[in-house]
């Protein structure tokens, strides 16, 4: 019998624009997985983020988080699988962000311990917005100088910017085979994110190993920007959100109702089958 993992995207998919999921969803795609669903979220935020913002949707799912360079049991933290970078690789990420003067968010492990490190003199409205969203946030740390930013074992930068400034970083990073690269526009806001990641660290890559986890012959898949393009080119079936971008709206199997409109859980609830 086949077997279908059914994956969507957050912040614009699944998320309305108050960052939050509405109970109606909620309440669809919870009574959904209790008959048996297979279903889970990928996403570029943080578990600790992720779950804020998901909080009263079904927590007996691995999820995907950091766009895909983790999977996580979101009930323990349990890690389920990781993509790191290796030391040379970071050291290359960091001369390269050095030679254009770019102050990075680092997420790394620091004596075992997830931490979310930047530069506080190098603070801009963007990394100020971030970080006003995650007061109390056990992960934040920061440093005074870049000596203190790069410790740990890190597995993902994030510089938040003008496109101008972040542009050519991404032009040479992007052709680098050791990394996965992303810059996009903040949804909602005017400030561009670039991110770097290690190569396998991609939502395509999680899902596959999730796809194989739970013996899944299909992947349906939503989403609603660029970064949602690799998960939808592996996917059997995938949908964007009316609100979605016009390149991914390009290459889905069809458009479905916005974010603001419940379309993922609508879908779910009138197509899924398991």
């Amino acid at each position: 019998m086949d077997r279908t993992l059914y994956v969507t995207d957050l912040d614009g998919t699944l998320l309305n624009r108050q960052d939050r999921i509405h109970p109606k969803s909620i309440a669809i795609i919870n009574d959904l997985v209790k008959q048996g669903l297979l279903f889970t979220y990928a996403t570029a935020r943080s578990l600790v983020s992720a779950s804020v913002v998901t909080k009263g949707l079904s927590t007996d799912i691995p999820v995907i988080a950091y766009n895909g360079a983790f999977i996580f049991h979101p009930s323990t933290g349990e890690i389920v699988s990781k993509e790191m970078f290796q030391p040379e690789e970071m050291q290359h990420v960091r001369t390269l962000l050095d030679q254009f003067d770019l102050y990075p968010l680092v997420y790394s492990f620091v004596d075992g311990i997830e931490k979310v490190s930047w530069v506080t003199s190098r603070e801009n409205d963007g990394i100020r917005r971030y970080l006003s969203l995650r007061k109390g946030d056990r992960r934040l740390r920061p440093v005074s100088d870049k000596e203190d930013l790069y410790k740990g074992e890190m597995f993902y930068f994030t510089c938040i910017g003008e496109r101008d400034a972040l542009q050519p970083v991404y032009e040479i990073c992007s052709k680098d085979i050791r990394f996965c690269c992303t810059l996009q526009r903040e949804l909602y806001r005017p400030e561009y994110w670039f991110e770097i990641m290690p190569a396998k660290a991609t939502k395509a890559e999680a899902i596959q190993k999730l796809k194989a986890i739970w013996n899944c012959s299909r992947v349906v898949s939503f989403g609603d920007a660029v970064n949602d393009i690799p998960m939808f080119e592996l996917s059997d079936e995938c949908y964007a959100v009316e609100n979605a971008v016009d390149q991914l709206k390009a290459i889905a199997t069809g458009v479905i109702a916005s974010n603001e409109d419940n379309g993922v859980a609508r879908w779910l609830k009138e197509h899924a089958k398991w």
